[in-house]
């Protein structure tokens, strides 16, 4: 799996990610520089390359982990199951770069732990925040209905965001999907509702990456990630339009703007409707 990482570095903190070849690296550097102009920037290639090297003993450790982290059942949090070799085999290509994650969905909560062991232990503590974004999609278990839902981020140590996740967990419009019962075809519904959601291969998705950036920074800073406030970018979207109001048509709200100015970062657009 082909991925870049992203780390910007405070005075005690560091920012690393993983970022699909959707994701334009160097305008979320530029974007967080000029949001927080204390922070420093460093740029890094493929994750898993540079945490294992070319350590096979380890390669093949973390492969059989990430098999073991795929989500098999979406009612069934506990289901137990031994991976296939062929799946074991399948998570070492995409580690060493050779195939393309599709169509798997992995426990967010147990994608974190594998991540968080592979940190260096001179970095693993919370002087350093680690953002990581992925092209894997992977999924929580909402306790509400007992159910896996995909997401496209999990704020923790590290923070995880997937930039295939921002195409498939938040709601596509009411309209889509009575559309699509009704038979319309997919590629003519999503030339209708282009401009209402971010579909693969979007060219905002970078725009939208840089909220869960800025939502990854502010949870490690404050404990708190989201804002209520639809115009905020700290809004926590549930649908595609809601992340494409928040996003692109807003900026930060007053609250976070001052959060951000004590964090040493600048002034910012506001847009309030």
């Amino acid at each position: 799996m082909k991925e870049k990482i992203f780390s910007s570095v405070s005075e005690k903190d560091v920012t690393r990610a993983i970022v699909s070849e959707e994701v334009n690296i160097e305008e979320i550097y530029q974007y967080i520089k000029k949001k927080i102009s204390r922070i420093n920037i460093e740029v890094r290639e493929e994750f898993f390359k540079h945490v294992l090297f070319s350590n096979l003993e380890m390669i093949k450790h973390v492969a059989r982990k990430m098999a073991e982290a795929k989500v098999r059942d979406m009612k069934n949090r506990n289901f137990e199951f031994t991976p296939l070799p062929a799946e074991i085999e399948y998570e070492e290509r995409l580690i060493r770069g050779e195939s393309k994650a599709t169509g798997v969905i992995y426990d967010g909560i147990k994608l974190c732990q594998i991540c968080r062991e592979l940190i260096p232990e001179n970095e693993r503590t919370w002087e350093h925040c680690h953002i990581i974004f992925t092209n894997r999609l992977f999924a929580t278990r909402d306790e509400s209905d007992k159910r896996y839902h995909a997401r496209v981020s999990i704020y923790s140590f590290p923070c995880i965001i997937s930039t295939t996740g921002i195409v498939e967990a938040p709601v596509k419009p009411r309209e889509f999907y009575l559309k699509l019962r009704m038979g319309v075809d997919l590629y003519s519904l999503k030339k209708e509702f282009e401009d209402r959601f971010i579909d693969y291969g979007d060219e905002r998705m970078t725009e939208v990456m840089k909220r869960y950036v800025l939502q990854a920074i502010f949870f490690h800073s404050t404990g708190e990630a989201f804002c209520n406030n639809i115009n905020c970018r700290l809004y926590n979207a549930h649908w595609q339009e809601e992340v494409i109001q928040s996003q692109l048509k807003g900026g930060l709200c007053p609250k976070h703007q001052k959060i951000l100015e004590k964090m040493g970062g600048v002034g910012g657009k506001y847009e309030k409707v």
